[in-house]
């Protein structure tokens, strides 16, 4: 079962690779096959065992994927410190800006579920 489902993501990723370098050189190759693995879920309706084992199984390794983040901010802290205050408002910015966004996102969903609610 693992091996299927593993076969399965690798397969989706080669395909977005290919993708990638054939057509579509904005987007990386992990992405579009993600997107392309999305596609066919959503067609298909269900997440089969073999891809939930497989999933299941790497999730359990998904924190490792944020040591190499860690350790960039440690090794730079001192051209980080350097621009803290540029990337403070980066982010502040930015946080604000999603926060608008998804209340605003959030109220045009209601108001939809709204009109929804009163047609049936």
């Amino acid at each position: 079962m693992l091996l299927r489902g593993l076969t399965w993501l690798v397969l989706f990723q080669l395909c977005g690779s290919a993708i990638n370098v054939l057509w579509l050189s904005v987007l990386p190759g992990p992405i579009i096959g993600m997107l392309l693995l999305l596609g066919f879920l959503l067609l298909r309706g269900e997440v089969g065992e073999p891809l939930s084992v497989a999933a299941t199984g790497l999730l359990r390794y998904l924190p490792l994927l944020l040591v190499p983040a860690a350790v960039g901010v440690m090794v730079y802290m001192r051209v980080l410190a350097t621009d803290f205050w540029a990337i403070a408002g980066a982010l502040t910015l930015s946080l604000l800006l999603s926060l608008a966004f998804a209340g605003w996102l959030m109220q045009k969903l209601i108001e939809r579920q709204a009109r929804r609610g009163g047609e049936s």
